[in-house]
């Protein structure tokens, strides 16, 4: 049952209409978290933060734990109680990425804002598992594990290229045509009408497909492990990053990860050259050189035609 406060309304994510990358990142994420979590850029209003919570939602039953863009260090990795500490006892006080924990998922909204050391405590986390403090009298380590979601709005600044880095995927939301920008308003309203309503079948049936999807996540998680990655796949992955002088290696290894998810996805095995296709934009978008010069995040043609040989000689 949803641990939501029942003046909270988020509308139910299998009614989100459009951004299909955006969905699919997070659904990846989800089913293997080695990801390293989806870094989400596009304009305001393009339903970031809605699809997130939505997601959280559906998959967790509550809202995500939100960063505030004014964290500061020991909200985010804990301290101590101050109220314990004002009579003299020592009482650590968990932080963000505890909670997180708990809850499963944690949202960072306009982290492009966020301080980088701030980011990079955060990243550190995700990628090792474990939250190391040793500061102020406190020392600990403990091992942690969530799945992190940070959305951002490229013309009010960029991260640099040493954390885009460190973010598994990265996805661009798309501007809707006409017929989406429709179909969006419409929902919008069915959704605000229906909410004062003692019984909808509107909602009621949003919610069991959300139920569907989750169940389908969840299988998804527990054959992943099961999935097999072909030599040849990773042979292939590892030409393409080679073709499209991508930064480090961690770009192949995460669209290896997100190819073994998508086939989960698919109930699928193996892992075909297909499903390594689908995912190299969000694997590799932020890991190209150009943006370090503050190239655009867009994949477009060019990108594609950068590989196309290489798959068409699989």
């Amino acid at each position: 049952m949803s641990r939501v406060p029942g003046d909270v309304h988020i509308l139910p994510y299998s009614r989100v209409v459009g951004q299909d990358d955006l969905k699919l990142a997070l659904e990846l994420n989800h089913v293997v978290p080695r990801i390293g979590g989806v870094l989400m850029a596009g304009a305001r209003g393009t339903a970031k933060s809605t699809l997130v919570r939505a997601f959280a939602l559906m998959v967790h039953d509550e809202l995500p734990v939100t960063l505030p863009i004014n964290a500061t260090d020991d909200r985010i990795v804990g301290g101590w109680e101050l109220d314990a500490l004002m009579r003299g006892e020592a009482q650590p006080q968990p932080g963000l990425l505890e909670e997180a924990a708990a809850k499963g998922l944690l949202y960072v909204d306009e982290v492009n804002l966020l301080d980088d050391h701030l980011v990079n405590i955060i990243l550190d986390v995700v990628s090792t598992g474990v939250l190391s403090v040793q500061r102020e009298g406190l020392a600990s380590a403990k091992h942690l594990s969530f799945c992190l979601v940070g959305t951002m709005n490229p013309e009010e600044g960029g991260l640099r290229p040493q954390l885009l880095d460190r973010f598994g995927l990265m996805v661009s939301a798309v501007p809707l045509d006409a017929d989406a920008r429709h179909r969006t308003v419409r929902t919008v309203l069915d959704f605000e009408e229906e909410l004062g309503k003692d019984e909808s079948a509107w909602l009621d049936g949003a919610r069991r497909d959300d139920v569907v999807t989750r169940e389908r996540l969840e299988r998804a998680r527990d054959r992943v492990a099961r999935t097999r990655v072909p030599d040849a796949v990773v042979r292939l992955c590892a030409r393409v990053a080679e073709r499209l002088e991508a930064v480090g290696q961690r770009g192949e290894i995460v669209a290896t990860l997100a190819a073994r998810a998508l086939a989960a996805l698919e109930d699928a095995d193996p892992v075909t050259p297909g499903h390594l296709l689908r995912v190299l934009p969000m694997a590799f978008r932020h890991r190209r050189p150009e943006i370090a010069q503050g190239g655009s995040f867009d994949w477009g043609p060019d990108d594609e035609a950068r590989v196309k040989d290489l798959f068409e000689a699989v």
